[in-house]
């Protein structure tokens, strides 16, 4: 993806990572998929586009009971919150989970996901957009325009950062004393500060802190089908541009008001 302003040219021409479609066609190594296949995954780049080539370790069967639209919101949100919760958190049933940026791509998935992990969820989001984090299940809902959750007196086991940005030392002091706190996205000070300085600091105590980057893999996808065939997680979608309000969708995407997830579709042949 490319930078505004960055004086080379971008690596990628066409754009966007998650997908959702039918498989039109196979290499003769392909032993998981063939032509007619619903399947939803990630490309490394290119998916804002009718086709797209694509390794199958990347992709896995549609969940039977969603449409490739929702499909299409999944793989590059859920993927850092099932991680971030499960495999950097280390997630428990019982346990205070706080997700900041509960609103957006990433933040949707992780309050419905801490929540089928039996967790006590807090979601942080702005006064707008409340009613919808109550409404994936988060038990609490605090307007970080009103209140700042690092300076009550509540501490929490795990706090997933999705969005937004809040010093290192702010969420450390938001932590229960054995607590975890794990960056999954928001502002690139808020990234570089976990992966820098959550390493050191978690040496010199009971609370660790870090950062999460998504690996791309089949398992997880899934992991993540079982939950959302059984209803446990459901794709948040803001709204819905054709192939050709591309441009019109990055507008809308880049200034932040989005509920969820933003989504490309290919209305004439069902794919998205």
């Amino acid at each position: 993806m490319c930078q505004i302003g960055w004086p080379l040219k971008p690596i990628y021409k066409i754009l966007g990572s998650d997908i959702a479609g039918r498989v039109e066609a196979v290499g003769r190594n392909v032993k998981q998929f063939q032509p007619g296949d619903e399947v939803f995954g990630i490309s490394d780049s290119g998916a804002f586009a009718e086709y797209r080539c694509v390794t199958e370790d990347y992709l896995a069967p549609k969940p039977a009971n969603i449409s490739f639209e929702e499909a299409a919101a999944i793989p590059v949100a859920a993927l850092p919150a099932l991680q971030g919760l499960r495999d950097k958190g280390q997630i428990q049933s019982g346990q205070k989970v706080l997700i900041n940026g509960a609103s957006g791509g990433v933040g949707t998935f992780a309050v419905q996901i801490a929540k089928s992990f039996g967790a006590e969820v807090t979601g942080v989001c702005n006064t707008r957009k409340l009613d919808m984090v109550r409404s994936i299940g988060a038990d609490q809902v605090i307007d970080y325009t009103q209140e700042d959750f690092t300076q009550n007196e509540q501490r929490y086991d795990l706090i997933l950062a999705a969005g937004g940005y809040r010093s290192i030392f702010d969420y450390k002091r938001a932590l229960s004393p054995e607590g975890i706190y794990v960056c999954a996205g928001g502002s690139f000070a808020q990234y570089f500060q976990a992966m820098l300085l959550g390493p050191l600091i978690s040496m010199m105590g009971s609370k660790k802190l870090g950062s999460v980057m998504a690996k791309p893999n089949q398992k997880d996808l899934v992991f993540l089908i079982e939950l959302f065939e059984a209803g446990k997680v459901v794709p948040v979608i803001d709204r819905r541009y054709p192939l050709s309000e591309v441009p019109e969708a990055l507008r809308y995407f880049g200034e932040g008001p989005a509920k969820g997830k933003v989504v490309i579709t290919l209305e004439h042949n069902n794919k998205t």
